[in-house]
């Protein structure tokens, strides 16, 4: 503990420490650190130097010295660099040249990245670890630390998201769009919008780069190794790309054009489970509460473009403009039965009881609920980017950058539900349930699910309920939207010094508007007929038959011991079968909301480059000041005897931070560096958290006049988000230890210690005055409220109350086996991993630390390689231990779990024809997920406590790819 005492100091105590003596001992520069490539080039000009984030540059002049890459030869006598280890060598370079701490995924091709998709290629990158949803990897956690801490940036350029907060998922991305994609760990002034566990940089190619024109085809079929699981879908997919590369106008002007479509199957065996009831005790064991076994047959189709137009007409202008459309369309097909067991009313019988656990329980008296539901969400993306960098003279470069990126999303969720009858009604169901090796229960009934003459569209537990009465709920829809939209307008100066150590200087200013819209929509179902509102007092038919023309078959669960269930078309029965009502609960209705950020940046820094007792040293000092300006609008919502009130709300709030910062980088060895950063950075809160919303709660029983203790017995309680809340905030140290090899390959070693401030805790309360609320009550009541004092309520809302540490550390090596033997060339391996501790603790329980979402304390990747005179195969393995994951809740509303621990497998293999009728004509197979590994979660640290199990199975590609 006093190690991390010794830590907490200030980000300019840091600064000083690190480059003073730095300044003092440097002399006779040549070269200088330019982490922002909006400025001019310092080391050659390269034509990425106008691209507005932060690029490497060569730390030191490398010579004789500098890491050689792996080549082959072709029978023409062209020595050429190759996939796999071309992709190596780009990522090894972009390590070692950049004075910021960085892993890299660098393309093997044109338009080919090293795994199925963006998430795949990072899972490989030291402390980078990814979470799977729908059996995709989607969403990415660094050093510990979700996805909220992160940003993701197209060319660096901060971008929105298709989900529901801040966290981009990655599949809407293409990988064959990008030529590399940079995980920045430290930072420094210029890079606008940073991360506080890091920052992605999604990289497009720039065609003057390219020495030659490129055309590129490809294609891939995908098989699940699980035979589709429902009639209405297919275990079989497909990925088809193009790309065209080409300059012209004297190699002034270069055009890139890039096309993908995709459609990706998958096929999932679920378990869920409610929980479990009971104390843990022989006397009184957990017995499970309820269970909801079902079949997911999943369907991704997406297609996309991007177009990239770069205009160099001499060295004094330089401009690049990008673009990039992705359209994505999901469809689910899901169906199982949901048993209500231990929490509610079955007698219990034959139990059998290990170490606190009912093993095995016979329940008698059970009215399940027979699940026939489909999802359909369509997502598009957009991002536009404009950059033109102007040279004012031999030392000074003007760079404007515009950027517009915009996704929407809409879904639409259907739940259909079938019974024996309404609210318990019909033949009861005696059920056996008996634990498994795997944590889930196999579940044995006796009724018949496929029986159309027993089952019915009904209500079978009678839980339909609108806030103020009973309906006969026999489905449910909810239609959530989102839209978020971001622009920003960029410029910076950037100008060298002659004959100082100081080697260059840089300011600029950046803007951007935020605006993320939420809404909600969702419905009752009930079968058509007498009635209104679908309420059962109103007289709704509390079942009907099932509709012949809606049976499409029977799907077996028997993976879980349920022989069949029925297999219903859940549109047919939503177009044909239901009438709808409108949910206009106080919780349903309060989630419509606007969150509008308008950022406004401004940053200068310093690089220096000299020499320390002879050794080259790289630098930069800088900082940023950013002044943010949040609104949300929405509605406050409460019921009131029976009456659904509703109201408009708007807040705004606004607040300014300073983030300094400073980088180094010095070479200690020939090929051996010493990189140390120091920064404070910020990542702001969830977007939902930012909501004004609130539900308000008015409970009449408590109008009392002997209601002495209104903290128990509240008149007024609310719930929402909390527009004042301010960024996550994290003081940073970073050292990173890096030794390159001649024959290629590297070996690091880095540390990394975050001081956190400004935790958000989601689950923090307080009192609030709610008199003006009273003109909702009687006047007898508002007598009561006001002489008792009992207008004081709680607020559960989001605060910054929560403050804490994560230290870790993190190892690579890449090493080609030639630097062993000669007779091993070709071979190589990629192995890295990762520790992290983490403490957060919260004002309101500052003796309980928490768990923080995404964190994994052990992860590691190790990939052994082969590639040679066009062959290459290549074996991946991957793991992380257990984390808290985010999964999916109730009405899709999103939760977290403890994720059991995970190693996944993948492995390739390829050839690539060098020479004859057939050269540039290449053939991949690939497999994902050999190892088949589950996704389980598990509740209470309690890992006999399954709630979730979902097996994706293998996936296997075969594709073809063709260059002209």
């Amino acid at each position: 503990m006093s190690a991390r005492l010794g830590l907490y100091t200030s980000t300019a105590a840091i600064t000083a420490a690190l480059l003073l003596p730095s300044a003092a001992y440097a002399q006779d520069a040549a070269t200088t650190a330019n982490a922002n490539p909006t400025a001019k080039a310092q080391v050659e000009a390269t034509p990425t130097q106008a691209d507005p984030t932060p690029q490497p540059t060569t730390p030191a002049p490398v010579t004789a010295a500098d890491v050689a890459p792996t080549t082959d030869t072709t029978p023409d006598g062209d020595i050429v660099v190759t996939g796999i280890r071309a992709g190596l060598d780009s990522s090894a370079k972009i390590k070692r040249q950049s004075v910021l701490i960085v892993d890299s995924v660098s393309a093997e091709d044109v338009g080919k990245l090293p795994d199925v998709s963006i998430a795949d290629s990072l899972a490989r990158l030291p402390g980078v670890t990814a979470q799977r949803l729908e059996g995709r990897d989607q969403r990415l956690s660094i050093r510990g630390l979700g996805p909220d801490f992160s940003t993701t940036l197209l060319n660096g350029r901060e971008q929105v998201t298709v989900g529901d907060n801040r966290g981009v998922e990655y599949d809407q991305y293409p990988s064959e769009f990008f030529k590399t994609v940079n995980v920045y760990k430290s930072a420094d002034a210029s890079l606008v919008a940073a991360g506080i566990s890091g920052t992605v940089d999604l990289r497009m190619l720039r065609p003057l780069d390219q020495a030659k024109r490129v055309l590129a085809v490809s294609a891939r079929g995908q098989m699940n190794g699980i035979k589709n699981l429902n009639p209405d879908s297919s275990r079989y997919g497909y990925r088809a790309s193009a790309t065209y590369v080409d300059k012209f106008a004297n190699d002034t002007l270069g055009i890139a054009l890039g096309a993908s479509a995709t459609l990706t199957p998958s096929q999932d065996e679920r378990y869920n489970a409610w929980g479990y009831a009971g104390a843990g005790t022989a006397a009184s064991p957990f017995v499970l509460g309820g269970a909801k076994p079902y079949v997911q047959s999943n369907e991704l189709k997406r297609y996309g473009g991007v177009a990239t137009i770069e205009w160099r007409p001499s060295e004094v202008f330089h401009s690049t403009f990008d673009a990039l459309y992705s359209h994505f369309e999901e469809t689910q097909h899901l169906r199982g039965i949901e048993f209500p067991l231990g929490f509610s009313s079955p007698t219990q019988s034959g139990v059998t009881v290990a170490n606190g656990f009912a093993t095995a329980t016979t329940f008698s008296g059970v009215h399940a609920i027979q699940r026939n539901d489909y999802n359909q969400r369509k997502a598009e993306n957009f991002s536009l980017g404009w950059n033109n960098d102007l040279k004012l003279s031999d030392k000074i470069h003007l760079n404007v950058d515009a950027s517009w990126s915009h996704a929407t999303r809409t879904d639409f969720l259907l739940e259909t539900y079938t019974g024996v009858g309404y609210g318990g009604a019909g033949p009861d169901d005696t059920v056996r349930v008996s634990q498994q090796g795997n944590g889930t229960y196999k579940i044995v009934p006796t009724l018949d699910y496929t029986n159309t003459s027993v089952f019915k569209l009904t209500d079978p537990q009678g839980w339909g309920y609108n806030g103020t009465q009973a309906v006969v709920q026999s489905g449910f829809l909810n239609r959530p939207s989102f839209k978020d939209d971001l622009k920003s307008l960029r410029a910076n100066l950037n100008g060298e010094f002659d004959n100082s150590i100081i080697k260059s200087w840089e300011a600029g200013a950046n803007y951007s508007r935020r605006e993320k819209t939420s809404a909600y929509q969702s419905f009752f179902l009930c079968p058509k007929g007498a009635g209104s509102n679908c309420t059962v007092a109103s007289g709704t038919p509390t079942s009907a038959p099932i509709p012949t023309q809606a049976v499409i078959g029977k799907i077996p669960l028997d993976y879980l011991g349920v022989p069949a269930v029925l297999a219903l078309d859940p549109l047919y029965l939503y177009n044909n079968s239901y009438n709808t009502f409108f949910d206009n609960r106080p919780s349903s209705l309060v989630r419509d909301n606007v969150v509008t950020e308008n950022v406004y940046t401004g940053y200068a820094k310093i690089n220096i480059d000299g020499d320390v007792g002879g050794k080259a040293l790289k630098g930069s000092i800088g900082t940023q000041v950013i002044h943010s300006e949040q609104r949300s609008t929405g509605q406050i919502a409460s019921v009131v005897n029976g009456v659904v009130t509703i109201a408009p709300a708007s807040q705004k709030y606004s607040y300014t931070n300073v983030l300094p910062s400073a980088t180094m980088a010095v070479e200690l060895v020939p090929l051996g560096y010493v990189k140390l950063g120091a920064s404070q950075t910020m990542v702001r809160p969830r977007l939902d958290q930012e909501r004004v919303t609130q539900d308000v709660a008015i409970n009449i029983a408590n109008i009392v006049p002997n209601n002495f203790n209104p903290g128990l017995n509240p008149v007024f309680t609310s719930s929402g988000g909390n527009v004042a809340l301010r960024p996550y905030k994290s003081t940073n140290i970073d050292m990173s230890f890096e030794q390159y090899f001649r024959g290629g390959g590297y070996v690091a070693l880095s540390g990394y210690y975050k001081h956190l401030t400004d935790f958000v805790d989601p689950n923090n309360s307080y009192a609030y005055d709610f008199s003006s609320l009273l003109g909702a009550l009687s006047p007898a009541q508002r007598a009561i409220v006001t002489a008792n004092r009992l207008a004081i309520g709680n607020v559960s809302a989001p605060a910054n109350t929560g403050r804490g540490s994560v230290i870790g550390v993190e190892g690579t090596i890449s090493l080609p086996f030639k630097m062993v033997s000669e007779a091993l060339d070709g071979f190589g391996m990629f192995v890295s991993g990762n520790y992290t501790e983490s403490e957060i603790k919260f004002v309101s329980n500052p003796t309980q630390a928490i768990t923080l979402p995404g964190l994994s304390k052990w992860t590691g990747s190790g990939t052994v390689y082969f590639e040679k005179h066009g062959f290459q195969a290549r074996v991946n393995y991957r793991y992380r231990s257990s984390f808290l994951a985010e999964v999916a809740g109730l009405s899709a509303n999103p939760t977290y779990r403890t994720a059991r621990s995970e190693g996944i497998l993948d492995a390739q293999i390829g050839y690539e024809f060098q020479s004859g009728p057939l050269k540039n004509f290449a053939i991949l197979a690939q497999a994902k997920n050999l190892t088949d590994r589950p996704f389980v979660t598990y509740q209470n640290d309690d890992p006999r406590q399954v709630i979730d199990y979902q097996r994706y199975g293998r996936d296997y590609y075969l594709g073809i790819t063709y260059k002209f």
